[in-house]
């Protein structure tokens, strides 16, 4: 038997997958549940034997409880030798509370539930995670890793909004998120080019959840996201950056409640909501028409709105980071975002941009321009084996 870390990263139309060796890390396989809902898809790629592909059936893939019962009988039956020494979870939400990894007991359960209306499209299934892969791994630890820990040390004018400060004490602050995918790409930012990684950096996690982080010195220093996952850039199905006075407007002109509102801001708006075709950017850009490209430009108009702004913070700008999947995948999007972007020191080589390069930055470009793949769930062990300790 080789024990074994199980990580689950629930996103929110998603389900990622993996084991890793409890004492090397080595990737022992990995899968996704992409989809979710009719037409969900199950792929798992265990490092030995052959890869299992699948299109599920509604009562296996149609929302995360089933996809997450159906990704765990994947791993068991895939995996005759497991033995799974300690479950690590992502969790979105950490509060004021947690700053660094947690062992879930009863407490840190409770606190992390109460989090729950502060991102309604993920903590409750992140969660249930942790209530399947204790009912089916009683005597494994679970470790809470949280995506708002990495910026938790922004200063106050980072993270304030202009209410009253008895509001902020009390926690309606700016929080940020994909932290933990932040912590990933930096970590790999300083191994493929550490002379530029304790500079001026901002990443972009672009995917259907998309956000952008500041850092300095390795450290974030502000983010695109604020109190909930909802703010910034547009994202598959939530609006991002949004003038408040509009939802007061819906509340009283329209008849809206908070109900209601939160199925349009989390479920109907960004990219599904603009473009009328899918939150799915392959789907978007094959569409062809004319309320498609819209919704390419305003995705593209807000990276760049939301770069000058983070540079204008950080004072300049060394490197630029796209990752995610969308930041990973795609060419015309990179393109889109640099254009016209020379005052700020990004020139990329068309080539390298085409071929998905490493680095994509023209010779003659000051600021350096990376394509980094984002390995959560990879951070997600190696926090999971510090914090389980000899339990693992």
């Amino acid at each position: 038997m080789t024990k074994s870390l199980l990580i689950l990263n629930a996103g929110s139309s998603s389900l990622k997958f993996a084991l890793f060796a409890a004492e090397s890390l080595t990737p022992r396989g990995r899968g996704e549940i992409e989809h979710l809902g009719a037409e969900a898809r199950l792929a798992f790629r265990p490092e030995q034997g052959r890869e299992i592909a699948r299109t599920l059936r509604a009562e296996e893939g149609g929302d995360h409880h089933a996809a997450l019962k159906t990704a765990l009988a994947t791993v068991a039956a895939a995996t005759p030798d497991l033995d799974v020494a300690a479950v690590g979870h992502r969790i979105v939400h950490g509060g004021l509370q947690f700053s660094k990894p947690a062992l879930i007991d009863a407490a840190v359960y409770a606190a992390l539930a109460a989090l729950e209306p502060l991102a309604p499209l993920h903590q409750p299934h992140n969660l249930a995670g942790v209530r399947a892969a204790r009912a089916l791994f009683p005597a494994a630890p679970q470790v809470a890793c949280f995506d708002t820990a990495f910026h938790r040390g922004h200063a106050f004018a980072a993270d304030a909004y202009g209410l009253p400060r008895a509001m902020y004490d009390e926690g309606l602050r700016r929080y940020g998120f994909h932290g933990i995918s932040y912590e990933y790409v930096s970590g790999r930012l300083r191994e493929i080019a550490p002379d530029v990684a304790g500079g001026r950096v901002v990443i972009a996690h672009l995917g259907n959840g998309a956000s952008m982080c500041g850092l300095s010195g390795g450290r974030s220093v502000a983010s695109t996201m604020g109190f909930s996952t909802l703010d910034g850039l547009p994202m598959g199905t939530r609006p991002g950056q949004l003038d408040p006075g509009a939802l007061l407007y819906l509340m009283s002109a329209k008849g809206y409640d908070a109900a209601s509102l939160a199925d349009l801001l989390y479920h109907q708006s960004g990219l599904a909501g603009l473009s009328g075709v899918s939150n799915d950017w392959r789907e978007i850009g094959a569409a062809g028409t004319a309320q498609a490209r819209d919704a390419v430009a305003y995705f593209v108009h807000r990276i760049r709105y939301e770069l000058g702004g983070l540079a204008a913070t950080l004072g300049g700008l060394d490197a630029l980071v796209f990752t995610g999947g969308i930041g990973e995948h795609s060419a015309s999007l990179r393109a889109g975002v640099a254009q016209g972007m020379e005052w700020l020191g990004i020139a990329l080589d068309e080539a390298a941009n085409l071929a998905n390069a490493g680095r994509i930055s023209a010779p003659s470009s000051r600021a350096h321009v990376f394509v980094i793949p984002t390995d959560e769930e990879a951070r997600i062990a190696e926090l999971t084996r510090e914090v389980a300790g000899g339990s693992a």
